[in-house]
């Protein structure tokens, strides 16, 4: 005992008491960690924010490029198509197509067909590239709604105008016909006119009438000089033999 509590020691000797910071006024820390409540944690999950996925997964977006590649292809196609349309047809009426039946559509096209003239259903994204590097650009803004193009090699615009009256689903905006852009109001007046053959031979008749003419006026002065020579001819003889004078023969 004497020498545990000796101060000969070592261990006595090199200790010295620790330094300890007493806050007054603290309190002792005494909330510890809890396990959530269960309904609490089914409410978190319910209402974790989840970041939208995309519509496809990455490896779906490559076969997407050769789909594009085809519809360029397509659509390449489909302007070429319209531009042997326009090529090749004299009448190119563009119409207003409004929803119908599809019964109504295939009896519009019988009657369009049995006068050659056939129906063309067009998009507005194939038909204002093609037109707006062509002379037909002017027809551009026509195509504003769902457009059908009415197409014929040759110019029959009554037989159209009246197979449309009985149709008013379509509703005729204008026409381009032997190159000539037209309105409705040009279209109708066209519609007028007489036929080629009709025209031709008004022309012919015309023609045939100023000549006919010349030929009269230019004959009339030497027909009445010859009158005139036979009457004093006649004259002159009547006077050398004393007979009375008669009238000259009527000139036919």
């Amino acid at each position: 005992m004497a020498a545990l509590s000796g101060g000969g020691a070592p261990w006595r000797r090199g200790w010295l008491p620790v330094l300890q910071l007493v806050r007054r006024g603290s309190k002792a820390v005494t909330r510890h960690w809890k396990a959530m409540h269960f309904q609490r944690q089914k409410l978190m999950a319910v209402t974790e924010y989840l970041a939208p996925r995309p519509a496809l997964p990455p490896r779906c977006l490559t076969p997407r490029r050769e789909t594009r590649e085809e519809e360029d292809g397509y659509g390449r196609l489909l302007r070429r198509q319209l531009e042997e349309v326009f090529r090749e047809h004299r009448l190119i009426a563009v119409c207003q197509y409004n929803s119908m039946p599809d019964e109504d559509v295939v009896l519009m096209r019988q009657y369009l067909r049995k006068h050659n003239i056939e129906v063309k259903f067009v998009l507005n994204e194939i038909v204002r590239p093609v037109l707006s590097q062509s002379k037909y650009k002017n027809l551009l803004p026509l195509f504003v709604a769902r457009n059908i193009l009415l197409v014929s090699r040759e110019t029959k615009v009554k037989e159209m105008l009246r197979v449309l009256k009985g149709v008013p689903q379509v509703n005729l905006l204008g026409a381009c016909i032997d190159d000539t852009i037209l309105s409705k109001q040009g279209v109708e007046n066209f519609a007028k006119l007489p036929t080629l053959e009709v025209s031709q031979g008004q022309t012919v008749g015309a023609l045939t009438l100023l000549p006919s003419q010349t030929s009269s006026l230019l004959q009339s002065g030497s027909a009445h000089l010859t009158a005139l020579l036979d009457q004093h001819i006649h004259q002159l003889q009547a006077g050398e033999t004393g007979s009375p004078e008669q009238p000259p023969p009527a000139q036919s």
